[in-house]
């Protein structure tokens, strides 16, 4: 064999790869006649066998650790953001605004839904809903739900600070004291107060009477597993306001339907949010009926959800509405299906992301009745 020969076999051996096979199909050998074009991606830089690795195939290299890491990453405790009340409210104001859950605006929508539902059930056939009502009942779901939100932290706050989840609210971290939380509950309430005032005599009474409802609910999860139903009373009080407000009266054949269907829809959302908080609810003592039916709640929420759409069907029927409403009150039972069939109830975050779908499933309600009413 000649010396050149042996020289040339010699170095092959050197420069032969020492990665395992399954490495050199994500690998390629570097072939400086013959260079790969990868428009925009950048390459790490040669290794000691003169191999390039394109960057978005580097990451298959990685140990299985930094994975998991990943997988930690996007769990279930994310780290709170900054919302727009930290950006924009002066710094006085922003523990007041937090404590009307100002930069949580689900509750708002899920107070607000079931008025813009009855006040537009009560327009006239062909005619579109009374614009000044539905502003009303807008701006008043936002005054009666933080002071719902100021009601529940200043009788939980004890409570509050065992919570995962709520031990940063003003009043349970020490932000605010109780007084001045009783003295933000009383200007919210003096605001309502102008809201209600303007309405006829008839919905002042019925009004009213819904704040006996606001400041016993947060004392129901001390005293009963059935929070939630007792929730869904306070929350759709609405349905029987709104109707008042424009007729005057009530028509219990299509309103009562009505506000049991929000009863029900209240227990299909409400029993979901609360599977957030089963683990430090039992630490703490308090009920819900997330506890009350821990395995079987798809099967209890599942009812409550055909009871939902019955009862807004019946509330349809009664009011001589158009087809539309029942062609969107399919699209809105779907979507209430996907909430209860794909929900991971072990998963908070999951719980809060079904949770917050309910503003869809209100809106497509009302979507409904407008067009189900303009074409009757």
């Amino acid at each position: 064999m000649t010396p050149f020969r042996m020289l040339s076999r010699a170095s092959r051996r050197l420069l032969k790869p020492s990665l395992p096979r399954s490495h050199l199909s994500a690998v390629s050998t570097y072939q400086p006649t013959a260079k790969p074009n990868y428009p925009n991606t950048p390459l790490i830089p040669f290794d000691h066998r003169h191999r390039w690795i394109p960057s978005y195939l580097a990451h298959f290299s990685g140990s299985s650790s930094s994975n998991k890491d990943d997988n930690h990453r996007v769990g279930d405790d994310p780290k709170p953001e900054a919302s727009w009340i930290d950006v924009y409210l002066p710094r006085q104001a922003r523990p007041y605004a937090k404590l009307a859950r100002l930069d949580k605006p689900i509750g708002t929508w899920l107070l607000a839904w079931p008025c813009m539902w009855s006040i537009t059930l009560a327009a006239s056939p062909g005619y579109l809903p009374d614009i000044k009502m539905l502003t009303l009942f807008g701006c008043g779901a936002v005054l009666l739900r933080g002071a719902g939100c100021t009601v529940n932290d200043l009788l939980d706050r004890d409570i509050d600070t065992m919570v995962e989840r709520t031990k940063l609210r003003p009043v349970a971290s020490g932000l605010l004291t109780p007084f001045e939380g009783l003295c933000f509950l009383g200007f919210q309430l003096l605001l309502g107060l102008e809201i209600l005032l303007q309405l006829n005599n008839y919905s002042r009474v019925l009004g009213a009477s819904s704040l006996l409802l606001v400041f016993s609910y947060p004392l129901m999860k001390r005293l009963t597993f059935w929070p939630q139903a007792y929730l869904g009373l306070t929350f759709n009080w609405g349905a029987l306001l709104g109707w008042a407000a424009v007729k005057g009266s009530i028509d219990p054949a299509i309103v009562l339907p009505l506000y049991i269907s929000g009863v029900f829809w209240t227990l299909v959302y409400d029993t979901i949010y609360a599977h957030q908080d089963k683990e430090d609810d039992l630490k703490v003592g308090v009920k819900s009926t997330a506890l009350r039916f821990g395995d079987s709640t798809k099967e209890w929420i599942a009812g409550f959800g055909i009871l939902c759409i019955s009862s807004l069907a019946l509330s349809g029927y009664n009011a001589e509405i158009g087809w539309p409403y029942y062609a969107l009150l399919a699209v809105a039972s779907g979507q209430l299906a996907w909430q209860i069939w794909t929900v991971d109830l072990s998963s908070r975050i999951d719980c809060n992301r079904k949770f917050v779908s309910n503003k869809w499933f209100g809106a497509i309600i009302c979507s409904g009745i407008l067009l189900g009413r303009l074409s009757s």
